[in-house]
């Protein structure tokens, strides 16, 4: 998914603050959604978690939009083709369907529980349309950010389909990374856990976790608590390094639904404006520029009818990177 606010906010990183919390359980940041529309006047509007001030990353996970369930008749999805610099995409829907097109050849659809995720390191296009059978979209967009030695790494598209896996009172869908003995197939620059995690009502369930990982937990549904920490729908709870297991409650009498990030701290730091992630201004102008002037660094996507998504203006201003606040 492109990020198309008309004006992409440049975040300046401040620090993360502790809640009370008992010795024994790991600390717990409480990330806040923020509502972003994109697009016009029938713009889809999704909750972003990453980036923010707090944080830029959890482990090189950047950016995570929540959307939905909305009225996919009344505000589909219709995003035209937009590029892509040093990233992955991993796109997870929990109702509906999108026709994904991009500049590699790649034709595919999501679906629920079927992740695709798309490599666009030195440059990739894409475009993403909800189905014309879609009555509802609900899903999360996210996106991982490629260390320095891979940011200009080939275009690439996989798509899998994790097995659900039954623990007590749970069910996991592990699309990247390992956890509960699932481990995903799929190819990423840096180790990462990526899990749907579906709870029954009142549930208990503890997780062992690698504690080299940093975490966050997305609360799509449900009253949810990440070790003692309340976490209500749309926000992300972050735990740092050094936990070894997780435990997540369902306060709910309904299922609960959440997703966990994890992965070790990316310690680069990184330039992000709209779709590119680079390590200078300079490297987001130049992308900028070949985007506008239809360069060979994007490709072509084919079979999307409407016109290329065009880049919004550069802000006044150099873009710093910037990285996580200081750990603690």
């Amino acid at each position: 998914m492109s990020n198309v606010e008309a004006e992409p906010a440049a975040l300046t990183c401040g620090s993360a603050v502790d809640g009370d919390r008992s010795p024994e359980e790991p600390r717990v940041d409480v990330l806040p959604a923020r509502d972003v529309p994109l697009g016009g006047p029938r713009a889809l509007h999704v909750r972003r978690t990453l980036p923010q001030r707090a944080r830029t990353l959890i482990g090189a996970w950047c950016f995570a939009d929540h959307y939905g369930p909305v009225d996919a008749g009344a505000t589909g999805m219709d995003v035209p083709p937009h590029p892509h610099t040093g990233l992955q995409t991993v796109s997870w829907l929990f109702s509906g369907e999108i026709e994904h097109r991009d500049s590699l050849g790649s034709h595919a659809l999501i679906r629920p529980g079927e992740m695709n995720l798309m490599t666009g390191g030195h440059g990739i296009a894409h475009s993403e349309v909800s189905t014309p059978d879609t009555t509802v979209i609900h899903g999360v967009q996210l996106w991982v950010a490629l260390p320095d030695e891979h940011r200009n790494a080939a275009r690439d598209f996989q798509h899998h389909v994790p097995d659900p896996v039954r623990v007590d009172g749970a069910e996991l869908k592990v699309f990247l990374g390992s956890l509960a003995g699932s481990t995903s197939p799929v190819r990423t620059f840096t180790p990462l856990l990526g899990a749907e995690i579906m709870l029954e009502p009142h549930a208990t369930v503890t997780f062992a976790v690698d504690p080299a990982f940093e975490h966050g937990l997305l609360v799509d549904s449900g009253d949810v608590h990440l070790a003692d920490t309340v976490l209500r729908p749309a926000e992300l709870g972050y735990v740092p390094c050094g936990a070894d297991t997780l435990t997540v409650v369902n306060e709910s009498d309904a299922p609960a639904r959440t997703i966990l990030l994890g992965g070790p701290p990316f310690e680069e730091e990184i330039v992000m404006w709209w779709n590119y992630i680079g390590r200078s201004h300079e490297d987001i102008v130049r992308a900028r520029e070949e985007w506008q002037a239809g360069s060979d660094r994007f490709g072509e996507v084919e079979g999307h009818p409407g016109r290329r998504l065009p880049a919004p203006a550069l802000p006044n201003a150099v873009i710093a990177p910037r990285g996580n606040p200081p750990r603690r």
